[in-house]
């Protein structure tokens, strides 16, 4: 947005967030919750809602609602009950979504994000409860009819409602980024199958008063996200600027045009005709099933990046950097099993690794090489057996070919270490100076930037396999005389 009315506005915008679990069967029943199987395959008499079948309670769908809830620091509720949310789509076959209304299991929690500038923001988190997800209608599959495939009827979600404190989209994108990022260490959901829906409203800065809220459906990337906010915005200060008045819309969001339009009149809470689930008993836990859970945490990003700044000494830009993926975190976290070197260890990950990973379009899980064979390649540069530029260019390559040989099996039998014969050594140097006599003039006249063509010349003599810095010293050392 250009500077002008603009400025005198701030957003205020809350996100509900429906992340889909990694449970093998549904929430309320046995089908499989598999994803990319065959259309309507994964459904029952249940998933239907046929009369007189009854549905059933998935203790995985609690016990991961729990963790998400402990991750961002919700109190937990222990008496929960289940609603019934009553409404009609033509993928929702029993005309009604069992979900929580007044007893979600976790409430008033937070989760801290990372500007780029450094500085801190806390969203509070209003609820986390569990519901089930309806089916998918696919409009573009035929040419006369939609088509449904209700394989996703019945999947368990958690939905995560934020409290309306996201002022931007830029927020509104790290806050999504940090939810996936917890989702995908505590490995309850892929990460990948999010959807988010964005309530959005304007005020004049300095205002207190909430302004009339549109809420944006079915988004379903970080970016799409943004966009969408970034258009609602500058529409609500126009709308208002020009005199007008904000409905209460619930709004579809078309990512090809970037624009907001009217999908229905927002629904208020009694639209949906919330009652107490008749056919499944309040679920009590006990409070030695939540500790239990608590007690058997993995460690989280903020922890581990702690962890990875105060104990490794790793800046805070490589700990992100390694935080950003689990699976790399965790290879990282084996790899410091090996070595103590780990600002090394973080190198080689986020350069050659990372490099290999990107090239070959595959996930650190295929990466062929195991972490405690990088940990020996970084004790071989260490020891002065190898340089860093043999290692990255010619050593880790082979390594990648040769997955059952040592770093220094294989250094040796393609003739990579490092020479340390004085005598050779000596011998590069001569050679090299020989091949310059106007410029060693030129050096001993006070051009002292020459010593790196000097350098480039005996390690391309050598062919890489001298220590840089005792080459260079002895180089100096010549070239004062």
């Amino acid at each position: 947005m250009s500077d002008s009315k603009y400025d005198l506005y701030e957003a205020v915008i809350g996100l509900e967030i429906h992340a889909q679990l990694s449970t093998l069967s549904k929430a309320y029943s046995s089908d499989s919750a598999g994803y990319g199987d065959d259309p309507n395959t994964n459904i029952s008499v249940i998933t239907l809602g046929h009369p007189g079948t009854l549905p059933m309670v998935n203790e995985k769908v609690i016990e991961y609602a729990i963790k998400m809830g402990v991750a961002t620091d919700c109190e937990i509720r222990l008496d929960n009950q289940y609603a019934r949310k009553n409404y009609f789509y033509a993928d929702l076959p029993k005309g009604y979504q069992i979900t929580q209304d007044t007893t979600p299991i976790c409430t008033k929690g937070h989760i801290d994000l990372k500007r780029a500038d450094g500085t801190k923001k806390t969203v509070g988190i209003t609820r986390i409860h569990m519901e089930e997800d309806a089916g998918k209608s696919m409009h573009d599959q035929d040419v006369y009819d939609s088509l449904i495939d209700l394989n996703r009827a019945g999947v368990p979600l958690i939905e995560i409602v934020s409290e309306p404190d996201i002022r931007s989209a830029e927020e509104a994108g790290l806050y999504l980024a940090e939810i996936r990022k917890v989702l995908r260490y505590l490995d309850i959901c892929d990460g990948n199958s999010m959807r988010c829906d964005a309530n959005i409203s304007v005020r004049k800065k300095g205002d207190t008063k909430l302004g009339n809220r549109c809420e944006v459906k079915n988004l379903n990337s970080i970016r799409n996200v943004q966009r969408a906010i970034e258009y609602e915005v500058k529409r609500q200060i126009d709308v208002i600027e020009a005199g007008g008045h904000i409905d209460q819309n619930t709004l579809n969001f078309d990512a090809g045009s970037g624009i907001t339009s009217v999908l229905r009149s927002k629904e208020m809470a009694n639209d949906y005709r919330y009652f107490p689930e008749p056919d499944l008993p309040p679920v009590q836990l006990a409070q030695s099933y939540v500790d239990s859970i608590r007690e058997h945490m993995p460690e989280l990003p903020e922890q581990l990046f702690l962890k990875y700044t105060g104990v490794y000494g790793l800046s805070a830009y490589d700990a992100a950097n390694l935080l950003e993926n689990k699976e790399i975190a965790f290879y990282f976290d084996e790899l410091i099993k090996h070595t103590t070197h780990y600002k090394a260890a973080a190198n080689w990950i986020m350069g050659p690794v990372k490099s290999y990973l990107n090239e070959q379009a595959v996930e650190i899980r295929e990466f062929p090489v195991s972490a405690s064979r990088i940990a020996e390649l970084i004790e071989l540069i260490d020891s002065g057996k190898i340089n860093s530029s043999m290692a990255k260019d010619r050593l880790f390559p082979e390594m990648i070919r040769n997955t059952s040989a040592s770093p220094e099996q294989i250094a040796t039998e393609n003739n990579l270490l490092i020479n340390t014969s004085s005598d050779d050594v000596q011998g590069f140097i001569q050679e090299a100076l020989a091949k310059y006599p106007e410029k060693v003039a030129e050096y001993k006249a006070g051009k002292e930037n020459l010593l790196g063509l000097f350098m480039g010349e005996v390690m391309k003599l050598a062919k890489g396999k001298l220590d840089p810095k005792e080459a260079n010293k002895l180089l100096a050392e010549a070239l004062e005389k």
